[in-house]
Parts: structure tokens; C-alpha cells; sequence
């Protein structure tokens, strides 16, 4: 089980052009190399290979949603589904490190978010390394409430903050 992760930096927005000319679509085989990539690039620890990624875009309970930016990928995002539950579990995100502090993270949240109310879920989770500061800002920012630690959570130790967002009905 592996938790959003440390890959939204402590980057001033200040200093960055904001996220102007990224579209966010969900991931094809196409997007399989730059998706390792970014993975390989994202996280020390806690990483998923090309071959789990490409099994999660085959899932019917899985959605791997991708930011392009020039028609490169430059973040992605994987969302959990389970039959008869009414909540997602936001399990990764990851932005490329020259592109992080503009947005992308933000974006693939919301296209995560849309997704799940598309389906009808009520609820969103996800787990953040305690010390991963800038996440915690974004979720906290979009709505989500923490409600408790997995101590000991991620592969090098680290513990993880749970947070949860309830979905409102779309009408």
C-alpha cells in the first residue's frame, strides 16, 4: 500500500509561471515510458514499476489521469476504486521537479476529484508523508480534513497523515 508521496515541493508559486497550456486526460499505453520515468524521477522509496502502471491503466478499479504541458507528461495521478464503496482512494501524485509549484498537482486533484463524482462516490482519501509540507497545504486547501496517522507507513518508516474530502452531489 503506498500513499501520495512527497512529490509537491516546497517551490515558491511566486517564482513559476502559473499552470497555463496543461491539459489533464487520462493516461494511455502511450504514456507508459514518462509515466515510469516521472516515477523513477518522484520517489525514493514506495515506487511502482512500468509494468504495475501499465496494469492499473487495464483496471476497471483504477484511473491513471496524466498532465501534459508541450505534449509531455509532466504529472500524473493514481486514483483507486472499489466495487460497492462509495469512496476513492487517491493513492499517487507525482509532478515532474521543473514543473512543481504551477499547479499541476492542483489540476490532477481536480480531475481526480471529477472522476469520482462522475462514478457517484462520496468520499475521497489519501495518505501524505507527515513531513511532505506542500502537499499537506494543497489538500488541506482543496477541502480535505485529516483524521488520523499510519504510523510507520511508508517503506523507509516515515509516517503518513490520512485525509478524506466529502464530495458534494453534483446536480
Amino acid at each position: 500500500m503506498r500513499a501520495v508521496p512527497a512529490s509537491l515541493s516546497n517551490t515558491s508559486s511566486s517564482s513559476r509561471v502559473p499552470a497555463t497550456g496543461i491539459g489533464v486526460r487520462r493516461a494511455n499505453r502511450n504514456d507508459l515510458p514518462a509515466i515510469a520515468r516521472l516515477e523513477q524521477d518522484s520517489f525514493t522509496t514506495d515506487r511502482m514499476s512500468e509494468r504495475q502502471w501499465r496494469r492499473h491503466l487495464d483496471s476497471p478499479s483504477a484511473e491513471v489521469q496524466v498532465a501534459i504541458r508541450d505534449r509531455r507528461v509532466v504529472g500524473a495521478a493514481l486514483v483507486f476504486y472499489r466495487r460497492r464503496s462509495n469512496l476513492a482512494r487517491v493513492y499517487s501524485i507525482a509532478v515532474a521537479a521543473a514543473q512543481r509549484g504551477v499547479g499541476i498537482g492542483a489540476l490532477l486533484l481536480d480531475a481526480v476529484e471529477q472522476s469520482a463524482r462522475q462514478r457517484g462516490l462520496r468520499r475521497l482519501r489519501l495518505e501524505v508523508r507527515v513531513d511532505n509540507v506542500a502537499a499537506k497545504r494543497l489538500y488541506e486547501q482543496r477541502g480535505f480534513t485529516a483524521f488520523g496517522v499510519h504510523t510507520a507507513y511508508y517503506e523507509d518508516g516515515a509516517d503518513a497523515t490520512r485525509y478524506q474530502k466529502a464530495l458534494a452531489e453534483t446536480t
